[in-house]
């Protein structure tokens, strides 16, 4: 799989992770909310607005190949992670800012 994939989160809630990854969603929906490069600042202003404590997980796509499906939602196909998210599959962090209005900026950790 050479698509970069990304997963947006509270900083807390990485800061707390030690081998695997299992946000809210894994447990109620079955799996973990993705994104491509494309699409992560839209996901990030639709749901993330007012959020300035957010982090930019950017996946190594390779080591996820047999867990992750794209599938519709929202009128695009996203990509959902049926597993727990190995720390290990995790190659760079940015810090993220979405304000009121939807806007997005990032920062180096």
């Amino acid at each position: 799989m050479n698509v970069r994939l990304f997963h947006l989160c509270a900083t807390h809630a990485w800061s707390a992770v030690t081998t695997d990854y299992r946000p809210a969603s894994l447990g109620t929906e079955g799996f973990i909310h993705l994104s491509t490069e494309q699409q992560w600042r839209g996901t990030a202003a639709r749901f993330f607005r007012g959020c300035d404590d957010l982090l930019l997980l950017e996946l190594d796509a390779a080591s996820l190949a047999g867990l992750v499906r794209f599938e519709p939602a929202d009128g695009d196909e996203f990509p959902h992670l049926y597993g727990p998210l190995p720390r290990t599959a995790v190659v760079a962090v940015t810090n993220v800012s979405v304000d009121e209005a939807g806007r997005v900026t990032t920062r180096a950790r």
